[in-house]
């Protein structure tokens, strides 16, 4: 009898410690504020993910700087043309926009507070990534440069969220 109770309190120990191992192993989703590291033809970013339409409307407004290789990146849920502007938004920016294979379209400048959209000549961008002006052509990134797309995968996934992959076409 002395046995089967010893018995019952190690099995009941052991689940209960497995139970506060699987815990720690699920964790919160990153908040939009954490910047994750993609890569643009090996080029590396740090990148805020701006998923949600309440995201993507604020971008990077009211902030006064943002650090050297940083940036966001807009992902929409299909394809179609796109237009930013830069309404509350003083740092002087470029745009990427990019396609559903991560390949990058097209670059203009985004000038501070100037609320004239900018559109995209593509209407086929599902990506675009906001960076410091200058940043695309100090790296050398030019058209047809290729975003990392299974670290923006992971970086999705981190945030709590997966991608449509009817719409993103990871190639192998």
């Amino acid at each position: 009898m002395k046995s089967l109770y010893r018995l019952l309190i190690t099995l009941a120990l052991f689940l209960l410690l497995i139970a506060c191992d699987r815990q720690e192993l699920v964790s919160e989703p990153e908040s939009s504020d954490t910047y994750f590291p993609i890569s643009i033809d090996g080029k590396h970013l740090q990148l805020q993910l701006a998923l949600t339409q309440s995201e993507q409307s604020k971008g990077l407004m009211h902030r006064e700087s943002m650090p050297t290789d940083h940036g966001m990146l807009f992902l929409f849920k299909q394809p179609n043309p796109r237009s930013f502007w830069m309404r509350n938004t003083s740092i002087p920016l470029d745009i990427g926009y990019f396609d559903a294979t991560g390949r990058l379209l097209e670059i203009h400048a985004l000038y501070p507070y100037d609320e004239n959209s900018v559109p995209s000549r593509s209407q086929q961008v599902l990506i675009a990534i906001e960076t410091n002006r200058g940043w695309f052509a100090r790296n050398n990134i030019v058209a047809a440069a290729q975003i990392d797309l299974e670290a923006l995968a992971q970086a999705v996934k981190r945030r709590g969220k997966s991608l449509n992959r009817d719409s993103i076409q990871i190639l192998h």
